[in-house]
């Protein structure tokens, strides 16, 4: 008889720690879900001047291992000098866009000088990839109305500027970038800086945690039910 109680003590005494080790899970699980974020928070990166060589594909590299898609408004006649990279860049699911043939200044030029330098970034950027519409990021960001009148696709500008060609500094990049990123945010770095691949990098790996995917313009755009129209000048993910 004392045996059997003992045993059935036994097995009580197993079910219990078995039902308090269960609860203490479950509290664990549903504490670690009160931390992630309730939903997914959209955000773009943009990259202007390139590409380059080296600090180009790198920055390819990472963007692919980290799941990531970003913008790239590139200059015609490095585009034309890299062709295989604006290749790879479409391929791998990233937008590709124009930033003007040379890097001149369009606000102020006249409208010739505007024309011919949208154009031939154009013409070069569908000869490497085919026919598209190649958005536009004014070289500076600026166009004035009537400038803007002229082109016959979207502009792109920003809403984060850690002015990442300045300072050449990754920690300031990041910094700056962390402090005033937030949901559709458009933010603005040069993909022909080492720095400033590696603090893109680094932003990603930051802000993934609390919930921001990284997408392209477009598809920003497309999330907040925008549809874009040329000669119209975005400066976020919803206008």
């Amino acid at each position: 008889m004392g045996k059997r109680w003992l045993a059935l003590a036994w097995v009580c005494l197993l079910a219990l720690l078995g039902s308090i080790h269960s609860r203490e899970e479950a509290t664990q699980a549903s504490a670690w879900e009160e931390g992630l974020p309730e939903q997914n928070r959209y955000v773009a990166l943009t990259f202007d001047d390139g590409p380059q060589s080296e600090t180009t594909a790198r920055l390819l590299d990472g963007l692919r291992q980290r799941g990531a898609s970003a913008t790239f408004f590139l200059v015609g006649e490095r585009a034309a000098a890299y062709p295989e990279l604006v290749r790879r860049m479409k391929a791998e699911g990233h937008q590709v866009g124009s930033h003007s043939w040379s890097h001149v200044r369009l606000q102020g030029a006249s409208a010739q000088t505007l024309l011919d330098e949208t154009g031939r970034a154009q013409r070069v950027l569908t000869q490497i990839l085919g026919e598209g519409s190649y958005w536009l990021r004014p070289p500076y960001g600026l166009l004035d109305e009537q400038e803007r009148a002229l082109v016959e696709v979207p502009l792109i500008k920003w809403s984060v500027d850690p002015r990442d060609w300045e300072s050449r500094d990754t920690a300031k990049v990041v910094e700056a970038v962390m402090g005033a990123v937030k949901e559709n945010s458009i933010v603005l770095l040069h993909d022909i800086y080492p720095t400033s691949v590696e603090a893109a990098l680094q932003i990603v790996d930051a802000l993934t945690p609390q919930g921001y995917r990284f997408v392209t313009v477009e598809e920003l755009l497309a999330l907040n039910g925008v549809e874009p129209q040329p000669g119209v000048l975005y400066r976020t993910g919803t206008g």
